[in-house]
């Protein structure tokens, strides 16, 4: 998925229900890209979050699938990620919609 730019199938990732504090980072480099305190349930099937820890996440357009979308990878080492999308909640309005096969988790202790 990190390299492929797929996307796994929904109700399957492993962080999906993932609620303790702590920070989620790339399964790639181990570079922090959310704080678990932006992660919100979506109901999309996939782990989201209304906004990535400072400088973590790139950009791309993708126009894949017959659809124009903004793809996020991570900015350090380019793993897909996912995609964001502006139907998010306060404050920020968005919604990074990102594949749990991406993410590690890092529990605060």
């Amino acid at each position: 998925m990190l390299l492929e730019h797929g996307t796994e199938a929904p109700f399957c990732g492993v962080f999906l229900q993932e609620k303790r504090p702590g920070v989620f980072t790339c399964r790639l480099c181990g570079l922090p890209l959310f704080h678990g305190g932006t992660k919100f349930e979506s109901g999309t099937g996939w782990p989201s979050f209304f906004a990535p820890l400072e400088g973590a996440i790139g950009t791309t357009t993708d126009r894949g699938y017959g659809m124009t979308r903004t793809e996020v990878h991570c900015s350090r080492c380019g793993g897909h990620l996912g995609h964001v999308f502006d139907d998010g909640p306060p404050p920020t309005g968005l919604r990074y919609c990102i594949n749990g096969v991406a993410l590690n988790f890092e529990p605060r202790v």
